[in-house]
C-alpha cells in the first residue's frame, strides 16, 4: 500500500469515528415489551361489527358461501374461502367483504374491497384463531345491503381436542 493511500484510509476512518452516529452507545430499556402491548384493548364482536358495518345483527344469506374446516389442528393457519353470489355489474356488486373471528381479541380479521371490474367476489386466505370460535363473513353491497354467514371452527392443539 502506498503512503498516500494509507493516509486517505486513516483520515477516512478518523472522520467516521468522530461522527456521533457511529459511536457505540449503551442500550437500555425501561421495561421489556409484554403481551398484550400497553394500550391494547380487546374488542367484542358486537363492537367490531358496529364499527365496521354499522350494526351487529346482520341477516344470514345463502348467497354468502363460507368454506372453513370444521376442525383445525393449528389455529395459526386456518384456511378460509369466501364466495358471494353477486352479478358484479355497475348497478349491483359486492363493495366490501369482512371476515370476523368471534373470540379473537380483535374480531375483525380481514376486510376486502371489490369493484365491478373484480368480476367475482371471492377471497381465499388463512386466518389466525386463538381458539375454538365462529368465523363470520359479512358482505356489503354497493347499495348498502348486508348479508352474512357463519361457521364454527374447532381449534385443537396438535390434533388433541
Amino acid at each position: 500500500m502506498k503512503r498516500r493511500d494509507f493516509l486517505r484510509v486513516t483520515l477516512a476512518v478518523g472522520a467516521a469515528a468522530s461522527l456521533p452516529v457511529l459511536r457505540p452507545r449503551r442500550a437500555s430499556a425501561d421495561k421489556p415489551a409484554a403481551w398484550p402491548a400497553e394500550g391494547f384493548d380487546a374488542e367484542t364482536l358486537t363492537d367490531a361489527m358496529k364499527r365496521t358495518v354499522g350494526k351487529s345483527d346482520v341477516p344470514l344469506s345463502p348467497k354468502v358461501k363460507l368454506n372453513v374446516p370444521k376442525t383445525a389442528e393449528n389455529g395459526a393457519v386456518v384456511p378460509v374461502t369466501v364466495e358471494v353470489d353477486s352479478p358484479m355489474t355497475a348497478a349491483d356488486y359486492i363493495e366490501t367483504l369482512y371476515l370476523y373471528v368471534d373470540n379473537n381479541p380483535r374480531p375483525l380479521a380481514s376486510e376486502f374491497h371489490f369493484t365491478p371490474a373484480s368480476g367475482k367476489a371471492y377471497v381465499q386466505q388463512r386466518l389466525k384463531m386463538g381458539g375454538t370460535s365462529n368465523v363470520r363473513a359479512v358482505a356489503k353491497t354497493n347499495k348498502g345491503q348486508l348479508m352474512a354467514t357463519a361457521q364454527e371452527v374447532r381449534v385443537t392443539i396438535a390434533g388433541c381436542g
